[in-house]
């Protein structure tokens, strides 16, 4: 158990885990960044989820259907595991909505704290930004988020 989830571990590395929400449960691979998927079973967490990582099931049966393929998936996750083998990191930079690249330039402690962010953090404000459809609501957004940027939160943080 990990998380308050079952947890799968193999060479001493965690492979997969499931988790249970409302309307379905899932079974979340570690590392799906390595995984081939030649079936395309894989889904993404959410719309701004990089990599397919999850089957989702809405009962049993489902799982029970998918049992050779939940096994090769398995399977797979456990040999990258034994060959020490984890997905690249993923350096990219995002692109800034122009709002807060303004808002940057503008305001030197504003920009050097939210510099210091981590990159999920820094995604998180852009996403939350990008979601706005003015001008003028990402700007109210950008002057909202200000104290917890410069308290190196993220956007969804408390």
């Amino acid at each position: 158990m990990k998380w308050g989830h079952p947890c799968y571990m193999h060479a001493g590395c965690n492979i997969a885990i499931i988790g249970a929400l409302r309307d379905d449960f899932r079974l979340s691979f570690f590392n799906a960044a390595l995984m081939h998927d030649p079936q395309g079973v894989l889904e993404r967490q959410g719309p701004n989820t990089r990599i397919p990582d999850m089957f989702r099931f809405t009962d049993s049966a489902q799982a029970a259907a998918m049992a050779e393929t939940i096994t090769a998936y398995l399977k797979e996750a456990m040999g990258y595991a034994e060959a020490g083998l984890r997905p690249p990191k993923d350096h990219s930079e995002i692109d800034l909505p122009d709002e807060l690249l303004d808002a940057l330039g503008a305001d030197l402690e504003l920009a050097e704290a939210f510099h210091q962010l981590s990159p999920g953090r820094r995604k998180s404000y852009v996403i939350n930004l990008s979601s706005a459809k003015t001008s003028a609501t990402r700007i109210a957004r950008i002057t909202k988020f200000r104290p917890k940027i410069l308290a190196g939160k993220g956007a969804n943080e408390q």
